[in-house]
């Protein structure tokens, strides 16, 4: 870790803090290129937008995917006051972006929080493998 990682850290607890006061979950990230300069920032508005999705972590990497060539993604950073969920983890490995610098890990945040109520959503699977595979096999040659 860097004196700039623990710059562009608080900058991320700051956006985080933000958040929190504009009534959304405080979280808060942002991408810093390959030259140290922001690139984008932004923070949790999984509220305000009542949209479930709307962690600055993915909005972060659906941005990159967009807007950077891949050799820039490889080389930038995103550096977040969490250590990303598993929904926003895929999108950030998707994206094509080379590193992420969290703050607090997913068990540091479990434990500042109240137990999460519900025993999660069942799944069942995996299924039907000759005929799922069909559309998908040779996809990824």
């Amino acid at each position: 870790m860097t004196h700039d990682d623990e710059l562009f850290l608080r900058r991320a607890i700051e956006l985080a803090a933000m958040s929190r006061a504009s009534g959304d979950a405080p979280f808060g990230s942002l991408l810093v290129g390959p030259d140290g300069a922001v690139l984008a920032e932004d923070h949790n508005t999984v509220l305000t937008d009542r949209d479930i999705s709307a962690h600055p972590e993915l909005k972060l990497a659906r941005w990159a995917a967009r807007e950077l060539n891949p050799d820039v993604a490889s080389a930038t950073t995103m550096y977040t006051s969490c250590e990303p969920c598993g929904m926003c983890a895929g999108a950030i490995e998707r994206s094509g972006l080379g590193r992420v610098v969290f703050a607090l890990s997913n068990e540091q945040l479990t434990g500042l929080k109240p137990p999460a109520a519900g025993t999660g959503v069942r799944q069942d699977g995996p299924a039907l493998y000759d005929e799922a595979r069909v559309p998908v096999e040779g996809y990824y040659l």
